[in-house]
């Protein structure tokens, strides 16, 4: 069987916020249908290199990217791409769950009809249902659906979030520290529905929690000081790391 293509390949990064380099040299890839995990204390650079892969950080005046991130071997940074749609294929969750302040159906609505991809009413509850359901969440609200987003609880609130992603079809879902505002029992429902989501998408996800990158990760890469220090499956990392850095951060002797 051929390998797959990476689905980002990511060359010789540098990013700049203003003259500050906060990113350097930073090359990997993305395998398909796998979760990447990115970990490192707080402001080494993980936020900043996810939010390079759609291009979040294009909204912060002054900021700079050198080197190539291809996304199916487009370069994102290209003239040719436009923002719009790589955003709808490279889909973010934040940290903290941010559903409009409207119904829940209209949360997950909201992609499907700006975009233009629904021709009907039935079309639009059938993808609304699908959504909520690939996100877990579709036995807990089905009969709410038309009740305000903001009644529900944080974790309920950040699965409409990912629901609200799935909506428009994209190829890769961000997550972005997506658990740290969650409750135990949240979290497991979020982890397990990650394990779920990468049958049908690429995931990567920003943590601070080793353990939740070890459950739920197939490859892990650390950043320290805007470097990346190691990047190769969970199980490598955290078994028999490569580098001193590496094995002292996991250990906790280091960050």
């Amino acid at each position: 069987m051929p390998d797959l293509q990476p689905v980002f390949s990511i060359q010789s990064l540098d990013f700049y916020y203003g003259p500050k380099k906060a990113l350097s040299n930073i090359s990997l890839d993305i395998e398909p249908h796998k979760v990447t995990a990115l970990i490192g204390p707080s402001g080494c650079g993980k936020s900043t290199f996810l939010r390079c892969l759609n291009r979040m950080n294009d909204t912060i005046p002054g900021t700079r990217v050198e080197g190539k991130i291809l996304l199916n071997g487009s370069d994102i940074y290209g003239r040719e791409m436009d923002v719009v749609d790589l955003r709808q294929r490279v889909g973010m969750v934040f940290q903290k769950p941010n559903p409009f302040p409207q119904s829940i159906f209209d949360n997950v609505a909201f992609g499907p009809r700006v975009l233009g991809r629904v021709e009907s009413k039935s079309q639009l509850e059938g993808v609304v249902e699908e959504s909520l359901k690939r996100a877990a969440l579709w036995d807990e609200v089905k009969n709410s659906l038309h009740e305000n987003a903001l009644g529900l609880s944080l974790g309920q609130q950040q699965r409409l979030c990912i629901a609200r992603v799935i909506a428009v079809q994209p190829e890769v879902i961000l997550m972005d520290e997506s658990t740290s505002a969650l409750d135990p029992i949240a979290t497991l429902r979020v982890e397990e529905l990650i394990a779920e989501l990468k049958k049908d998408y690429t995931i990567v996800i920003v943590t601070h929690n080793m353990q939740q990158a070890a459950r739920v990760s197939d490859f892990t890469g650390l950043f320290w000081l805007g470097e990346l220090v190691e990047f190769a499956p969970t199980t490598e990392i955290f078994t028999r790391p490569k580098q001193e850095l590496t094995e002292a951060y996991i250990t906790g002797r280091m960050g």
